[in-house]
């Protein structure tokens, strides 16, 4: 595995998925720590610039 700094972990790139929509990967750490599980429902929400992902409930 290459060596990543901590700072480098947190940078992600935005991915196409499909044509109207796109995909940022999360890592595995903050999944873990919030306890989120794959096909989870999140609630997606745009405050000023910042893009905001939480769970639904």
């Amino acid at each position: 595995m290459p060596n990543i700094s901590y700072k480098q972990r947190d940078i992600r790139k935005l991915t196409r998925v499909g044509r109207a929509s796109f995909a940022v990967t999360l890592p595995l750490g903050y999944l873990a720590k919030l306890k989120w599980k794959e096909k989870q429902k999140l609630k997606v929400e745009l405050k000023g610039r910042t893009i905001l992902i939480r769970d639904w409930r």
